[in-house]
């Protein structure tokens, strides 16, 4: 699909708060979700010509979102390990005590990647099941059983 620079800031102007939201609920912190969101725009502008049509373009630039939160994730699980590493090896260091995850974000945090991206995108994108087996190219209906045992693993975390 061809399309210019205000053609692009049109079709970005309505779904820009939702990959907000997305990034937010999928970073946990409002400059990381910033940066994920930036770093999703920039690449859906350089590879618009990729898109085939208008109306498929939220779908694809949260696809593109969801992509780039995801390697920022680990990369900074990885860069996080490192420093709880280089934690625990020092001689005065004690181990910290873990509080029990109790709110949602937490919650939220203990689901695996892909039940992450499921809940995200029906949550906060208000993508439908469809939309989302379409964008991670499973059927329907696994992605409504994997998106009800991701809330209902989340039920259970709240209720401790």
């Amino acid at each position: 699909m061809k399309c210019d620079a205000e053609g692009f800031a049109a079709m970005y102007s309505t779904v820009y708060m939702d990959m907000y939201r997305f990034a937010l609920c999928m970073m946990k912190s409002s400059h990381d979700a910033e940066d994920a969101v930036s770093e999703a725009v920039v690449k859906a502008y350089e590879s618009i010509g990729t898109l085939r049509s208008e109306e498929a373009f939220k779908s694809w630039i949260f696809t593109i979102l969801a992509n780039t939160c995801r390697t920022k994730w680990r990369r900074q699980e990885r860069e996080q390990k490192k420093a709880e590493l280089s934690f625990f090896t020092e001689e005065d260091a004690a181990a910290p005590e873990w509080e029990k995850a109790v709110d949602v974000r937490n919650a939220f945090a203990i689901l695996t990647e892909e039940e992450q991206i499921i809940v995200g995108l029906s949550v906060f994108g208000g993508y439908t099941s469809e939309e989302i087996g379409e964008a991670l190219k499973k059927s329907p209906s696994t992605v409504r059983s994997k998106m009800s045992r991701a809330l209902a693993k989340m039920s259970l975390i709240l209720k401790e």
